[in-house]
């Protein structure tokens, strides 16, 4: 083995060098476009969503007068909420007794799904806390939709039987 085979080793092991590189930074741009496609698909779908939410909550909330619609918009996501404060006269003394549902869209984050948190209480006893999610390459909006729904529609019929 002379010098001559070394230098040929040498030049196909900076050429494999140089491709690695140039693989590298192909695979990093096209994480990266992902990256903010999914960031944007995530947004489309908030957006699009936290309509739906506040629609479906202004509705519950008008067959069950009493409670105050609040768009919600923190850190903890976008959404809204509906709540009340009634007082029960029970045997002698009141009690307050608070109802709430409130359903959120997380922000973006990197495990790349669309959460929707779900918090519900009715009468001080909490009957919904749950989150449901779908990733953001195979979430639909008629599925995400159909989530919110059954979500209402599970409060409306607790909230229903424990008047």
């Amino acid at each position: 083995m002379g010098m001559t085979d070394f230098e040929d080793r040498l030049q196909k092991a900076i050429q494999r060098g140089r491709q690695f590189r140039e693989n590298e930074g192909t695979t990093a741009g096209v994480n990266a476009a992902t990256e903010e496609e999914l960031r944007s698909r995530h947004s489309e779908l908030r957006n699009e969503l936290t309509e739906h939410i506040e629609a479906c909550l202004r509705k519950l909330a008008d067959h069950f007068p009493g409670f105050e619609f609040s768009t919600v918009l923190n850190e903890k996501g976008w959404g809204a909420r509906i709540s009340r404060d009634d007082i029960n006269l029970k045997s002698g003394s009141s009690r307050s007794e608070y109802s709430r549902l409130e359903i959120l869209i997380r922000p973006f984050s990197d495990a790349h799904i669309l959460e929707i948190a779900t918090k519900g209480t009715i009468r001080n006893r909490e009957s919904l806390n749950r989150s449901n999610f779908r990733f953001l390459q195979d979430a639909s909006l008629d599925v995400l939709r159909t989530m919110v729904d059954s979500i209402v529609l599970e409060f409306a019929e607790q909230y229903s039987a424990n008047r």
